[in-house]
């Protein structure tokens, strides 16, 4: 099979189509997304080598009666199911997990995938193959809503409106929060005003006024913005990661009070649900697709500054 390989150099190559093993399926992949955190594992991040990818829709080939044939996309946590985190019900936690496309198991950036039966999720008729590739960075925005408690009274902040910070601004805004979003681009202004999002640049907003600031910049000095517009005992929710070590001021937070929330990985239960009910639109955030066999040339354009969702069309491979 073909796979997007990175072992200190990227490329498309050939790879044996993995075996399920007991409690696993054999995925077909049907459409992959290109994140980036991806990116940042082609940067360096967490000394990466391996197939890529982790945002999928698939078609399961071989495995369980009851879900042959059937679409379904799958949580990036493959759980050990021994150990504390996993007996406390928090898999996304597990000690000895790995995670599909970005740590010791192969991603989604290949023809065939194989991934535990407990990780799918069945995708309804009525949800497309776009939509579904949404269903895993989706599920990471709601984790937002599940990490802090967010009030229509809050006045919310959102730092990096790219690829996964749109998700989050079309997320927050749900609850009937005072929500802003710093762009730097014209196209992520226009589509978050159609939203009824307001937008603003950084240097346009006050400082410590903001109940609670997402960032969502993928870069190490999101921190350190966050923490200029948040209030005293106000929040901040990490929800990127980066290749890179950010400056903290450490004194500000004690002092300040502020409260520091990671927020990873979601439920994609809910994430199908929201998809279902049209409650967030996915699709507008598409910038391009490319056939698999044009993966490379994928990878180059979604690390464009200011490109937002690029997609590889297995179907087109």
């Amino acid at each position: 099979m073909r796979a997007v390989l990175y072992d200190g150099q990227l490329q498309l190559t050939e790879l044996p189509v993995p075996s399920p093993k007991a409690g696993q399926a054999l995925l077909k992949i049907r459409r992959a997304g290109i994140c980036n955190t991806d990116l940042e594992l082609i940067k360096g991040m967490y000394g990466f080598q391996g197939v890529l990818g982790h945002e999928f829709v698939a078609e399961v080939v071989d495995g369980p009666q009851e879900l042959l044939g059937r679409r379904v996309v799958g949580e990036i946590n493959v759980a050990c199911d021994q150990c504390d985190f996993c007996y406390r019900g928090i898999p996304s936690q597990c000690r000895h997990r790995s995670t599909v496309g970005i740590h010791e198991h192969p991603g989604a950036f290949a023809e065939y995938l194989a991934l535990k039966t407990a990780n799918l999720h069945t995708v309804p008729d009525d949800i497309s193959d776009d939509q579904a590739v949404f269903v895993e960075p989706l599920a990471a925005a709601l984790e937002v809503l599940a990490s802090a408690h967010i009030s229509p009274h809050d006045r919310v902040v959102i730092l990096g409106v790219g690829k996964l910070g749109m998700l989050v601004a079309q997320v927050i805004r749900l609850t009937g929060a005072d929500v802003v979003a710093v762009v730097r681009h014209e196209k992520q202004a226009r589509l978050l005003e159609g939203w009824g999002i307001p937008t603003a640049a950084f240097e346009d907003l006050e400082s410590e006024r903001a109940q609670v600031v997402v960032d969502s910049t993928g870069q190490a000095s999101g921190f350190a913005d966050a923490l200029q517009l948040v209030e005293s005992r106000g929040t901040i929710i990490l929800n990127s990661t980066y290749h890179g070590l950010p400056q903290i001021d450490m004194t500000q937070v004690a002092v300040r009070e502020i409260k520091v929330i990671g927020s990873r990985c979601g439920c994609f239960p809910a994430a199908l649900r929201v998809l279902k009910a049209g409650l967030v639109d996915v699709e507008s955030l598409i910038d391009d697709r490319y056939p698999f066999t044009q993966a490379l040339k994928a990878i180059d354009k979604a690390a464009e500054k200011g490109v937002l969702k690029v997609l590889l069309d297995f179907d087109e491979a």
